[in-house]
């Protein structure tokens, strides 16, 4: 706090230092923190220790004379839970499907629960919800390499939802998650007389609206970062097969500019050098966090 410094003029006070400054009367240097004695009007300080003085030179005006307000901190980012949207709807189905047949059959209910099993409509979503879990959990461990992550948001205006939005130096990767038995591989047909199209398969289904689908989020995240003013952020897809048959050596692929890959594999890639600076990096991901809610 600031004291008048008795047969000084009003200007002239008594008070610590918040920013270093230099003695016009001694040529010593104030280091911050140090009482001294300054001129207001002048913008000048003194040693209290000079004789007679009770000015001198300041290259920084002492922030004491005028209120401090520190910039607010924004608000933390929902990163959302991986796999949450999904895991609601198994819950939602399972309970449904408990409460039919208890009304249907009162006393016997419980036994025919207990003897029959889910049908696979409803056991996809919990083995999809579990694949987006795991993947969420490998992509969380990213952060002190530098990737942010988003789990589960919402697309405005539709009941669909993207599993994960990554933000590493590379740019920005959308990720579609799914738990599928068998291998997933590339298969390329037409030629020389046909023309050439590359389908995804994984073990003998034909998977390829996969790939379009994630077409279709990279879509609407590049209108996200076109509408904040980073056309230049690049952004791609991924679709990343959990616990699926991958051989020891190779596997990865691209279908129509999607990658096709493993947790670990994708991990390889978010990690990779690119040209997006930390700060820059926190920037994308708040605009991303706030186009897409949580689902």
């Amino acid at each position: 706090m600031a004291t008048p410094i008795e047969g000084a003029p009003a200007d002239v006070k008594v008070m610590r230092l918040r920013y270093a400054g230099t003695c016009c009367l001694c040529g010593v240097g104030l280091d911050a923190g140090t009482r001294a004695s300054y001129d207001r009007s002048a913008k000048t300080v003194a040693c209290l220790t000079c004789p007679g003085g009770s000015v001198v030179t300041v290259e920084t005006e002492v922030a004491a004379t005028t209120s401090f307000v520190p910039e607010p901190r924004p608000a933390p980012v929902e990163t959302g839970a991986a796999g949450a949207s999904a895991r609601r709807e198994y819950e939602r189905r399972a309970a449904k499907r408990e409460t039919r047949i208890r009304e249907a059959h009162p006393r016997l209910g419980g036994l025919i629960l207990a003897l029959s099993d889910e049908p696979q409509s409803t056991t996809a979503w919990a083995r999809g919800a579990k694949g987006e879990e795991l993947l969420g959990q490998r992509l969380d461990a990213l952060r002190d390499r530098g990737v942010r992550v988003l789990h589960d948001r919402r697309i405005p205006r539709t009941r669909a939802n993207i599993d994960h939005i990554a933000v590493s130096p590379g740019g920005v990767v959308i990720i579609d998650a799914k738990r599928y038995r068998g291998r997933p591989r590339l298969v390329v047909t037409g030629g020389l007389l046909r023309p050439r199209t590359s389908a995804l398969f994984v073990g003998s289904r034909d998977c390829t609206t996969l790939v379009d689908g994630v077409h279709k989020q990279v879509t609407l995240v590049r209108s996200a970062l076109d509408d904040a003013g980073l056309p230049e952020v690049p952004a791609r897809g991924m679709l990343c097969f959990v616990d699926a048959d991958w051989p020891v050596f190779g596997g990865s692929f691209t279908v129509d500019g999607v990658d096709v890959l493993w947790p670990k594999k994708a991990a390889e890639q978010l990690v990779a050098p690119g040209g997006l600076t930390p700060g820059a990096v926190e920037d994308v991901h708040r605009v991303l966090a706030e186009a897409f809610p949580v689902a």
